[in-house]
């Protein structure tokens, strides 16, 4: 089954051709990046014209890349949430478009699902049950998934996304934008034990991050002394390690507790290298095999979208009035796809 990916949730007008579920065709990201920086953050007037903008040409180059054209697509994935609403709504009536002018079903996907579906794409996946960390500058979530379409959120924070506080702290920085990824290069030149950062203490819940203390505090640090190289080297250090500790902390409980046989990680954060490395000290510790995206899979992308809508379509099967119906939904809420299936 050849499945169409769309994804406009955020500043990247995103396009790809996967077969099956896995193998790839053609993956195609137009970037908004130099549209925003000068701004310090994403525009949501000026990403939903760019995504009008560019679409057509996004959605005809991952065609051409795949050597295929419309007549053999034989399903429409789309991301309907959440994200920024007039970014989802530019890909949705596109996507709809496409697929009532096909006579194909289209498949809306929660953009979670989307990026947990990063890690099945190709032939070493996750096996079942299997642990996602979702990590990115919108989410920050522990998600058990016991067999395909499966989903039960046990850990999610309170307030900021990991990705939106290494965003926000890199700015005050004065890192260029997105300020995540330049972090955490510096971060790879400071000491991580210069400052400290407690874990914070959350009551009335068995498993929950909360992200708004310590980049509060890291601003803080950098106001009142961050006037040196080091200095930033070493806060950047401090605050990322900061930051995983707390993004890893519940994992080992949560695998015992679960019997999870696969940790996975996905969302641009899952492209942080100290992620990475505590990440696969942990699973070699508990004997668990750890799955994380290539960086191109970590960033938002048409590929995991079609992906997960393959996967969906397996489970909930053909609904040829989708487009009739379909809205998206800035604030969409994860939920499971009929019962699942292994």
């Amino acid at each position: 089954m050849l499945m169409l990916g769309i994804d406009t949730s955020c500043d990247d007008t995103s396009c790809a051709v996967v077969e099956d579920g896995q193998k790839i065709l053609s993956s195609v990201v137009s970037s908004q990046t130099d549209l925003h920086s000068k701004y310090g953050g994403v525009v949501p007037e000026i990403a939903s014209r760019r995504h009008v903008e560019i679409i057509v040409p996004v959605t005809e180059e991952a065609l051409l890349q795949a050597g295929v054209t419309l007549s053999d697509i034989d399903g429409v994935s789309v991301t309907h949430g959440p994200g920024l609403i007039g970014a989802l709504l530019v890909g949705t009536s596109f996507a709809k478009s496409l697929a009532y002018g096909l006579g194909v079903p289209l498949i809306p996907v929660h953009h979670l699902a989307g990026h947990i579906y990063a890690n099945f794409l190709g032939k070493d996946v996750p096996k079942f049950p299997v642990l996602n960390l979702v990590v990115s500058g919108g989410h920050s979530e522990l998600i058990l998934m016991k067999s395909h379409g499966h989903f039960r959120i046990v850990c999610q924070t309170l307030d900021d996304a990991a990705g939106e506080v290494f965003d926000k702290v890199a700015r005050e920085m004065g890192l260029p934008f997105p300020g995540g990824p330049y972090l955490d290069e510096l971060a790879e030149f400071g000491d991580p034990g210069s400052i400290f950062f407690p874990l914070p203490k959350i009551e009335g819940f068995e498993y929950a991050y909360s992200f708004s203390g310590i980049k509060t505090r890291a601003i803080l640090e950098f106001q009142a002394k961050g006037e040196s190289e080091e200095f930033k080297a070493d806060l950047a250090a401090s605050f990322r390690k900061a930051v995983v500790d707390q993004l890893l902390h519940p994992v080992k409980e949560v695998i015992d507790k679960t019997e999870a046989k696969s940790f996975a990680i996905s969302g641009g954060v899952a492209a942080n290298m100290l992620l990475r490395r505590e990440a696969e000290a942990l699973c070699k510790e508990l004997g668990v095999p750890l799955y994380v995206p290539p960086p191109e899979l970590c960033t938002d992308n048409g590929a995991m979208i079609a992906a997960a809508g393959f996967f969906k379509y397996q489970c909930v099967g053909r609904d040829m009035n989708e487009w009739l119906y379909l809205s998206p939904s800035a604030g969409l809420e994860l939920e499971s796809w009929g019962d699942g299936y292994s």
